[in-house]
């Protein structure tokens, strides 16, 4: 690593006499250049025989700051200008976009990947040493101890103005459909897919490679109990078919996903008895009311059509005023609205969790994939998420 010494004397107190504008802007540098990050992104970017006035790793740490500060273009690199005097003198439009073309072929776009993987493995250990420890998901009062959780779902980005490769989307925007996976342990975006509006939600090859990446960024010693959370969009025999090829005698690979539903699972929840239907609880470990779970996977006939090792779990809730109008004819008569997750957890359940092989268990666990909404893409946009691919 690289030291340049901007940060050595640094002091963020809350006694000082003025304004600071864009503070924040300084820890996120800091924290790049402490994890080695700069350094390692400089170190991907080199190329033999060229001597940049400005670092090019350098340089795309600092867009990366322009973005998080709200920079809608690569002339908004601007906003680090009065920053200079601690970061030095900020890159210029034409300096950053030279960076992006460097960066943007598939070689260097792989040396990247690798440096982002190595500071995350720095960062992780770091992590690891403190007090609290390493932050494992705790779900119904129950901690996944040793189990990394990954959280893969798509999204809409809008479109302002015809930006090279956006579409029209589903509902009716214009815009990009870009895919990523989520760590839910440490809120992360492990590797994220650029795709045009129209592009399907549940494409597997898009979900294969955005997976694949997704694991590369993972540390090797994190990598052994893996468990990926796959909404109902997500969900094609191709998809789990892969999922359950991931599994080796060293990594054992668990997965939620969830599932369409359809009039032979009806017919399988319709069986049946009124005893099989337990609460569901909540994601603090409480009884939910008016909410139910009960384990189709002997009944459906779906099944057969699958591969083995498969779990199916029904979930029933009232109604609310806005899924009325989407209701089957067998919810109107229940007056139940019906949701189905599949999952390959056995029925021993989650190995070092008590308790997670119950139908209960398995719903609040993968109910729990909705979070990625909030603390993945609902971030990500405000991170900046929402106004790519930058405009000149």
């Amino acid at each position: 690593m690289q030291l340049n010494g901007w940060d050595h004397a640094l002091k963020v107190t809350a006694d000082g006499k003025g304004i600071v504008g864009h503070a924040g802007a300084v820890l996120l540098r800091k924290a790049a250049d402490q994890l080695g990050f700069t350094a390692r992104l400089s170190a991907a970017l080199r190329r033999k025989g060229s001597s940049p006035l400005l670092d090019r790793g350098t340089v795309l740490a600092s867009l990366a700051v322009a973005i998080a500060l709200g920079a809608t273009s690569m002339s908004d690199i601007a906003l680090l200008a009065h920053l200079s005097p601690v970061l030095g003198t900020a890159p210029s439009g034409p300096t950053v976009r030279r960076a992006l073309d460097l960066a943007g072929t598939p070689r260097m776009l792989d040396r990247i990947a690798r440096a982002r993987a190595k500071a995350r493995e720095h960062a992780w250990n770091l992590i690891e040493e403190t007090p609290a420890g390493f932050p494992w998901l705790a779900v119904a009062g129950k901690t996944l101890t040793g189990w990394l959780v990954i959280d893969m779902d798509a999204t809409l980005v809008t479109a302002s103005s015809d930006k090279e490769g956006a579409a029209p989307t589903w509902k009716m925007g214009y815009g990009f459909h870009p895919l990523a996976a989520w760590c839910a342990n440490t809120r992360e975006c492990l590797n994220m897919l650029l795709r045009p509006g129209n592009a399907g939600s549940n494409t597997f090859t898009d979900h294969k490679e955005v997976l694949a990446a997704a694991l590369r960024q993972v540390p090797a010693r994190f990598r052994r109990k893996i468990l990926v959370r796959v909404d109902g969009a997500g969900a094609s025999h191709d998809l789990i078919g892969h999922l359950l090829s991931l599994s080796t005698p060293r990594k054992k690979v668990l997965f939620t996903c969830g599932w369409t539903i359809m009039d032979a699972d009806e017919d399988a929840i319709r069986q049946l008895p009124a005893a099989a239907w337990k609460p569901g609880i909540t994601q603090d470990g409480r009884a939910e009311e008016d909410k139910d779970v009960a384990e189709i996977t002997g009944l459906t006939t779906r099944a057969g059509n699958w591969p083995d090792g498969l779990r199916w779990i029904a979930r029933r809730v009232k109604p609310s005023r806005r899924h009325l109008r989407n209701l089957t004819g067998y919810e109107k008569k229940t007056g139940w609205k019906y949701s189905i997750t599949c999952t390959n957890i056995p029925g021993d359940g989650i190995s070092g969790v008590p308790g997670s092989h119950h139908a209960q268990y398995i719903d609040v666990l993968h109910r729990e994939h909705a979070a990625v909404e909030t603390s993945g893409v609902r971030t990500a946009k405000a991170m900046g998420l929402r106004n790519l691919p930058s405009i000149l």
